[in-house]
């Protein structure tokens, strides 16, 4: 039996992991304090062996290591751990309230970068573990139509594809998701890009390659890398105009 700890797990895309991989399992799902009774019921539908559920502000850096720590000791050593949490944020308000777009690139790199760290250094301590970070096709080549979310997203993959090379041969692995648009509550009222996927469509990605293995990089969909690293030899005053 697995320890599968979804940080993030009322969102859409961590409950649809959480629920691919409960069958047998016991499920953690950290979220921010709030009703968790449907998510837990889709875990024990999906067949989960026991499903805990853990206050978690993910902004608090000083406490992650604790939060980390207090799940191990209820539920043993977390096998998989899945980052599912973050900000779109508004970008018209971040272009003028520094202190939001602060809280933006705080939400979604630092607390990313420190919850990876504690992680990477509990699993590397003892030589096995898969976690999954969420990187996204914005922070690939950052446009002028979302940059604050794009750029905290660039530094997050710049990070996570570090530490991935940083833990090879350790036993751990690190996988770094980057879908593109995702059709879902965050995007809710929003024009679907391009590319785009469902947060179904993300989650059985993620399961797929955790299952099977292989690079840490994982494009969703999977032709999207191509996509991408054509871009960077498009002419900046074209893509200044593109959307997000």
């Amino acid at each position: 039996m697995s320890v599968v700890a979804v940080f993030g797990g009322r969102s859409e895309i961590g409950l649809a992991v959480a629920t691919r991989l409960a069958a047998g399992n016991t499920v953690v799902l950290a979220a921010r304090p709030g009703p968790m009774d449907e998510a837990v019921a889709a875990c024990r539908a999906s067949g989960a062996a026991r499903v805990e559920t853990v206050e978690f502000d993910a902004d608090d850096v000083a406490g992650q290591a604790g939060v980390v720590a207090a799940i191990e000791r209820r539920t043993g050593p977390i096998d998989i751990a899945v980052l599912a949490f973050g900000v779109l944020g508004d970008q018209a308000r971040a272009e003028r309230d520094p202190e939001f777009a602060a809280s933006v690139l705080h939400t979604d790199f630092i607390a990313q970068a420190t919850l990876l760290t504690v992680l990477a250094d509990t699993m590397r301590t003892r030589g096995s573990g898969t976690i999954v970070a969420f990187s996204s096709v914005a922070g690939a080549r950052v446009r002028r139509a979302n940059y604050v979310y794009g750029s905290a997203k660039a530094g997050l993959d710049g990070f996570a594809s570090g530490l991935a090379d940083a833990l090879h041969g350790s036993g751990v692995r690190l996988f770094i998701a980057r879908p593109g648009f995702v059709i879902g509550r965050m995007t809710e009222g929003m024009e679907p890009a391009p590319f785009s996927s469902t947060p179904e469509q993300v989650a059985d990605a993620v399961v797929r390659r955790i299952r099977s293995g292989g690079g840490p990089d994982l494009w969703i969909p999977g032709y999207l890398g191509a996509v991408m690293a054509g871009t960077r030899f498009a002419p900046r005053w074209v893509w200044r105009r593109m959307p997000r």
